[in-house]
Formats: C-alpha cells, sequence, structure tokens
C-alpha cells in the first residue's frame, strides 16, 4: 500500500485467516473503529466537542468536532476531512497481536476487538481486528503502511 495522502486516518487491521463472513467483518471493523474514536476522544478530553450537524430537513445527518481554528490534532483533523478509514490485514493472530503492541509501544491508543465467539469460532473467544486511534499518515504509515488493503 506505502505512504498515503490523507492527513489523518484510521486504520483498521483485519485477520484475514479467520474467512469470516462480510457481516462479521462489518460488525469488527465498526466495534474497533467506535472504541478507538471514544478512547481517543475521551483521553484529549474533547467529548463535549463532538456536535450532531443536521440536514436541510433538521435531521441528524452528521457528526462534527468543534475545535477552534487553531487547534489542529490528528483527531480533529480527522473529523475536518470526513472520517476516513482504511481497512487492511494480516494473516494471524500473532501478527495482529504483534501489531497491537507496536503501536502501544508508540503511544497510540489501540482497540483490539476480541469476539466472544458465539455466532461464530466454534465458542472460543478469538482476536479479529484492532483500530489505531486517528492518526497522521506521517505517525500511521511506518506501522501499516505496507499492509495489503482488505
Amino acid at each position: 500500500m506505502g505512504s498515503s495522502s490523507y492527513k489523518a486516518k484510521q486504520m483498521i487491521v483485519m485477520r484475514r485467516d479467520l474467512k469470516m463472513r462480510k457481516g462479521k467483518i462489518a460488525a469488527q471493523a465498526g466495534h474497533a473503529c467506535v472504541e478507538a474514536t471514544l478512547m481517543a476522544l475521551a483521553r484529549e478530553g474533547r467529548l463535549d466537542e463532538v456536535r450532531v450537524l443536521k440536514d436541510e430537513d433538521g435531521a441528524p445527518s452528521w457528526v462534527a468536532l468543534d475545535h477552534p481554528e487553531s487547534d489542529h490534532t490528528p483527531l480533529s483533523d480527522w473529523f475536518d476531512a470526513g472520517v476516513a478509514k482504511v481497512c487492511v490485514y494480516v494473516d494471524s493472530e500473532e501478527e495482529l497481536l504483534d501489531l497491537a503492541a507496536k503501536g502501544r509501544e508508540l503511544g497510540f491508543i489501540v482497540a483490539l476487538i476480541r469476539d466472544a465467539g458465539f455466532t461464530e469460532f466454534h465458542g472460543e473467544p478469538t482476536y479479529t481486528c484492532l483500530a489505531f486511534e486517528p492518526l497522521s499518515a506521517e505517525e500511521i504509515d511506518p506501522l501499516t503502511g505496507k499492509l495489503p488493503l482488505y
């Protein structure tokens, strides 16, 4: 994949070796994305800056992060640019856990998702994916930039 043109993005890493159904993949990636984003907002003390924008009929249509023009972090840049997410894959639990450990060593928030195994995986709790907090391309590309797109 190489470097990206995104100013800030959220990387979601799936385990391809599990051969999950499409719906299961979507659910696991969704869990990871939401968890990592909420943890990043909470860490920065910005939960109260989240706003729901409305369409012309007054119906909720989008979520934005209020912030002063001078306050640009990867998290605010990510919201401003439309919450870019990139899904890549690894081929084993070992690779997934190693990536999570490396991300945490770098100080990144990592939402590592462990499925309970009730609907798949023969009742065995299984690590399925992870998501990093929204980060600048310069921060996350050295860790995930060579992983193939899912």
